[in-house]
């Protein structure tokens, strides 16, 4: 048992040695024995040994200008091939070979469904083939791949293929062509039976791409919206970025057996079919908006990320918070911008600012790790892209637009560090960045605490920025924080919105004091990613709920009273008092209905307006809560807003019943969702009405939103009617993958009459598979996030599970295992009887030979 695995630190990088100019790969298909020759032109850069990665693999041979090296000539370990003395230019070949059947970690070659497929990022290509595995080694790869045309009559790789042909045997072959620099982990080949939807795309220089997605055969139809998607995604990225595709064909590939949602190898992009794959029966709203993004963040990935890749990977911010902030740019463009940016926020919340309150907390550009698949995070992604966004902020778009394009033409083909990309736009606008890049290097999200008062006829307002210590006890520097804000009057805004830069402890600005009743809307459209402090009363609350024309401080101001009102029922479930009902609550459920009953309103915004905070951003504004405490919290919140609105609750779920495919327009998936929440609220009293509401909803139900809605609802309601639809969901579904994945999901999210033992039974249902990432995530996941009583429950049965399904993950798939260990990244925020009870658990792990991956998690959360 390893204790102390080895920790890479940025202090540490050193420039490679060796330059690998060109590869020729030519693999043999086998399940069992893929054979693999690997020719590579190399040059020398410093001195030193040659030393290449690689992991699980067979060495056969090695050569060096087509002379055979002897054994003593190299020394081979478990992770490494060092070669002593070469030229200082040379040929390199290498061959190989590889079992992709027992490859269960899916990373490297690997099969799924009888295909062949790939993953390689972050470091899964040493487990094809021995290399320079290292994103800073950027090399021109041209592929041959050889197989049984009857089993695999598709031959996939990057770049354009350049020859095909056939071969005795029943054999045949394909050579791909990529022109472009890449890191290996951008490399993808692809083999298998598929069924093709194939388009075209004219690009701004009047170039004809050929679009091609590849589906399980059967699924055809079920690639048109992500086709749809990608087309989109390419016009709007040359209208708002002028990036033009640079490649004859792009190609998609959707996979069952996937870790991630998607991978964005250059001309070749390998989605998990569950983010790929939809139709108007199977696949949900949420689901269309996520393939949408998705198709999107691949795609935009081909210049930041394949054509601009990371000099090493804790840079991994730099392709990843830049990509996740074009795509939400592009979603708010499609979906409307005001309820993307509450949605965005709204995730950003529930997880990023989650890890970074608890013991998971890193930089955005981390200073080390043991295994950087721990850090494909949100603070990475989601945090990442926040800076991005407040880099426009701070310099307006016309400087943020010339930063981009300089980035892209000054660092194209190369392996670059966040400090170019900054760099970048620092040229551009003539502004000093220095102190923007420790939003970079900090971890935490920094607390900013506002107050006002009068000064003769001003008004003052001051900022504060309060510093927290890192990890070595030092206190952090202050940041530099656009906050946007506005004086806001009974009708409306009295002041024009300004952007006040926060880049010193203090700050205090003034503007003439408002000569009529007025609330201060701060920090407007989420403008920095920090925690807001600033008192205001019931009335100064309700008024921008009311009247505040941004909508994200609009929304924003009920989640305030709603977070106040569930944190304080919390505190008074757990001693057994009743929550108390007073002006807070009726003022709050007031104003909701109001925003209900607003024409002005769209059904996406009411939707969000009815829907309150989840219970991460419960536990994060507060210490050592009992958990279900909170969730009872959230019901009683729930049901007092449906007890306040019943009937306007009950008009509009009629008003907007009826049966629409989940494809149609926005103006039908928000009347779906406003309908879906409707519904759901007045679940939660529990009367026949709804009930039978529910039932009609679920029978009559030709789309996956209403159904799994009703379901839901029905849950609430009746536990043993719930049971008999949930079992004609499954009869009905058992045959669709993607499908069952939402009933595994579903099922362990449940709080069962029989308890754990129900959740016991998902994991020893015939359908469930631990070597599927889709199917371990359904049911450990639907269950460590969304089960609150069962899971949470205070004897940590559910604690004890959970970790002993997680060490079986391990032993088959450790990248999975650790993603899964990462929601107890709130053990902090939780009850004294709940954190020894997980802290107690998670040393077993140490003693239990785990994996560097749930290793490193488990030593971080127990400090």
């Amino acid at each position: 048992m390893n204790l102390s695995p080895k920790i890479i630190n940025l202090a540490d990088y050193t420039k490679p040695n060796f330059e690998v100019n060109n590869v020729y790969l030519d693999f043999q298909l086998d399940k069992t024995n893929t054979i693999v020759k690997n020719t590579m032109q190399i040059s020398r850069l410093s001195e030193g040994s040659l030393v290449l990665n690689g992991e699980n693999i067979d060495l056969i041979s090695v050569k060096i200008n087509n002379q055979l090296l002897k054994k003593e000539q190299y020394r081979v370990t478990n992770s490494k091939l060092i070669i002593k003395d070469t030229p200082n230019k040379f040929s390199l070949e290498i061959i190989n070979t590889i079992n992709p059947s027992i490859n269960n970690a899916l990373m490297g070659l690997y099969i799924s469904d009888n295909k062949f497929c790939t993953q390689c990022e972050a470091e899964g290509f040493r487990r094809v083939t021995y290399y320079l595995d290292r994103p800073d080694v950027l090399s021109k790869f041209k592929v041959k791949i050889t197989a049984n045309k009857n089993d695999y009559p598709y031959l996939l790789a990057n770049g354009n293929m350049i020859e095909s042909g056939e071969l005795p045997k029943s054999q045949h072959f394909a050579v791909w062509d990529d022109p472009f620099p890449k890191p290996a982990y951008l490399f993808a080949l692809v083999a298998g039976k598929f069924d093709v939807l194939e388009s075209s795309f004219t690009t701004m220089n009047k170039r004809k791409v050929l679009l091609s997605i590849f589906v399980d055969p059967g699924l055809q139809h079920q690639a048109e919206f992500a086709m749809r998607s990608l087309k989109m995604a390419m016009k709007w990225d040359e209208d708002n970025f002028g990036r033009e595709y640079d490649l004859d064909r792009f190609m998609i590939v959707a996979i069952r057996d996937f870790n991630f949602g998607a991978m964005e190898n250059k001309g070749l992009n390998i989605f998990n079919s569950s983010v790929l794959l939809a139709d108007e029966e199977t696949t949900t709203d949420l689901n269309y908006e996520r393939i949408e993004s998705i198709v999107a963040h691949e795609y935009f990935h081909n210049w930041p990320g394949n054509r601009i890749t990371c000099r090493d990977w804790f840079q991994l911010c730099l392709k990843e918070g830049f990509t996740v902030f074009r795509d939400q740019e592009f979603s708010a463009d499609m979906r409307g911008t005001s309820v993307q940016r509450i949605k965005d926020v709204k995730r950003l919340r529930k997880f990023q600012f989650s890890e970074d309150a608890g013991p998971l907390s890193h930089a955005v550009r981390p200073d080390s790790y043991i295994k950087i698949d721990n850090f494909y995070t949100s603070t990475v992604y989601e945090k990442g892209a926040e800076i991005v966004r407040m880099l426009k902020t701070l310099l307006g778009a016309d400087h943020f637009r010339a930063g981009c394009d300089l980035y892209f033409k000054k660092l194209d083909g190369l392996a670059v560090t966040i400090e170019d990309f900054i760099n970048c736009f620092e040229e551009a606008s003539g502004k000093n960045l220095d102190q923007f890049l420790l939003w970079y290097k900090q971890s935490g999200t920094p607390q900013v605490h506002v107050s006002y008062a009068k000064n003769k006829d001003k008004l003052e307002l001051n900022f504060n920025q309060i510093l927290a210590t890192n990890s070595t006890g030092k206190k952090k520097k202050a940041q530099v924080i656009p906050i946007k804000w506005q004086i806001i009057g009974n009708e409306g805004p009295i002041s024009k919105q300004r952007l006040t830069i926060i880049n010193s402890l203090t700050k205090t600005v003034s503007i003439k004091y408002p000569d009529k009743d007025f609330s201060i809307s701060i920090l407007q459209d989420f403008s920095a990613p920090i925690n807001l402090h600033f008192e205001q009363n019931i009335d100064d609350t309700l008024r921008l709920m009311e009247s505040d024309e941004n909508d994200f401080n609009r929304w924003e101001s009920g989640q305030i009273i709603s977070r106040t009102l569930i944190s304080n029922a919390a505190k008074l479930i757990v001693h057994n008092n009743s929550p108390d009902p007073g002006k807070p609550l009726e003022c709050y459920t007031k104003a909701i209905k109001n925003s209900l009953n607003n024409n002005n309103l769209s059904n996406a915004f009411k939707t969000l307006v009815l829907t309150i905070p989840n219970q991460n951003e419960i536990l994060n504004a507060n210490a050592k809560l009992n958990p279900i405490a909170v969730q009872l919290a959230c019901n009683w919140l729930n049901k007092e807003i449906a007890n306040s609105s019943r009937e306007e609750l009950i008009e509009t779920y009629l008003r907007l019943y009826k049966n629409s495919p989940a494809k149609e327009g926005m103006s039908s998936i928000s009347d779906r969702a406003l309908k879906n929440i409707c519904l759901f609220l007045l679940a939660s009293r529990h009367d026949a009405a709804t009930k039978d509401l529910a039932i009609k909803q679920f029978h009559e139900a030709t789309n996956m939103t209403d159904e799994l809605s009703s379901l839901q609802s029905l849950d609430t309601l009746d536990k043993e009617l719930a049971d008999d639809a949930i079992h004609l969901f499954y009869n009905k579904w058992k045959n669709n993958p993607l499908v069952l994945d939402k009933w595994f999901s579903l099922q362990a999210s449940r709080n069962h009459k029989r308890g754990l033992s129900a959740i016991k039974e998902l994991t020893q249902h015939e359908s469930f598979e631990i070597t599927n990432p889709n199917r371990v995530r359904a049911v450990l996941g639907g269950f460590s996030v969304e089960n609150t009583f069962i899971f949470h429950n205070e004897d940590g049965t559910g604690y004890e599970f959970f970790i002993d399904q997680v060490l079986k993950v391990d032993r088959v798939n450790p990248s999975v295992a650790s993603r899964l260990l990462g929601v107890f990244e709130v053990v902090e925020k939780l009850d004294d009887h709940r954190q020894n009870k997980i802290k107690s658990l998670l040393k077993t792990i140490i003693h239990a030979n785990p994996s560097n991956n749930i290793l490193e998690i488990t030593m971080k959360i127990l400090k």
